[in-house]
């Protein structure tokens, strides 16, 4: 079984090596990330977020319209995947009644 381990962790590993030498270099302003524009007839589109906060959620916080509205499921999301890993953690780690118990 031992043996099967290393060979998964092995194949993950080459994976994620894989999966990095197709990254940019870091700060690459010609990058297809870097190089994305707003739809045409649009510029600074990113803008209208800033302009725009109060007017459409009424709140003040521009971080909060930002996160609760615009982005409202994506932080659902990380929020579930946080959740998740928080309850995943707390299972594996909890301590179990009777299990280091000295009358045992």
């Amino acid at each position: 079984m031992k043996l099967a381990n290393y060979f998964i962790l092995a194949i993950f590993c080459a994976l994620m090596i894989f999966g990095t030498l197709t990254l940019p270099n870091r700060g690459d302003l010609n990058a297809n990330l870097n190089r994305e524009t707003s739809p045409a007839g649009t510029p600074n589109a990113g803008v209208h977020y800033i302009r725009h906060a109060y007017h459409d959620a009424h709140t003040p916080n521009m971080v909060t319209v930002t996160l609760a509205d615009y982005r409202g499921y994506d932080t659902l999301g990380e929020t579930t995947v946080i959740f998740a890993a928080a309850m995943v953690c707390f299972l594996l780690l909890r301590k179990k009644r009777g299990q280091n118990d000295p009358e045992n």
